[in-house]
């Protein structure tokens, strides 16, 4: 689900008087984290090309905190699930690498059509058996889930973003609803509308991104906070024990 990927926080931020924050449309640091949103609700060049010229060569991207295992995997291709990163320190580093092949997890073949069956997110502390494919090995593993909170490379954000579908990008609408700035922070609250791709429904969700900028007046971060689970609601998703 793509926007899950893009990211709730509650209304303490709104809330915050605007004697501290204010939306100036002369501040170059509010008009480019404008310009950033705009551009990640029109397509993925732009939002590539925004990342590249506007993202500091160290900058990051903050990851929403999650329980699971700590890696990812590459969703365009159908055939299999291939980890294509492993967050550092993660349950995940001390078994799997790059490359790895997921082939079942619990007694669930990891097929497309079963990705949302399986095991991956649940209560922490919990062992999850899978099997994977190494090369030509084929390996029962062992993994606990975890707490996974960890920051993306603007490196390693241009490779996942290389490898997104250009023809599902684009979100059906999308708007800027307020923009407040104090310092070198920016936050920009943005509304899309879109269809979810894989189950064929619509939904609806509000994203407050956050902005840090360097005295270059270069992006040194970004965080994403969504309704994930509006989201998964809309789109016909339950969270059950």
């Amino acid at each position: 689900m793509k926007v899950l990927s893009k990211a709730l926080v509650g209304g303490a931020l709104l809330s915050i008087g605007m004697t501290a924050w204010a939306a100036h449309h002369e501040d170059p640091n509010a008009t480019l984290a404008m310009s950033w949103v705009k551009a990640s609700h029109t397509g993925k060049a732009e939002t590539i090309a925004m990342v590249e010229k506007h993202m500091a060569a160290d900058g990051v991207f903050e990851q929403n905190r999650y329980v699971g295992f700590g890696f990812s995997f590459d969703p365009q291709n159908d055939e299999e699930m291939v980890i294509v990163n492993v967050t550092p320190g993660s349950p995940a580093s001390a078994v799997l690498k790059e490359g790895d092949v997921f082939v079942s997890v619990g007694d669930i073949p990891a097929t497309r059509e079963n990705r949302d069956r399986m095991s991956f997110r649940g209560k922490p502390g919990e062992a999850v058996k899978a099997v994977i494919r190494r090369g030509d090995e084929t390996m029962p593993i062992e993994v606990k889930r975890g707490v996974i909170a960890s920051t993306a490379s603007k490196a390693l954000v241009l490779e996942n973003m290389a490898r997104a579908d250009a023809e599902t990008w684009p979100v059906t609408e999308g708007k800027i609803v307020e923009v407040m700035s104090k310092g070198n922070v920016v936050y920009v609250v943005h509304e899309i509308k879109d269809m979810d791709d894989d189950v064929g429904l619509p939904f609806e969700n509000r994203v407050i991104s956050r902005f840090e900028f360097n005295d270059a007046g270069q992006v040194a971060s970004v965080r994403n906070q969504g309704e994930s689970r509006f989201v998964l609601e809309q789109t016909g998703y339950t969270i059950s024990r």
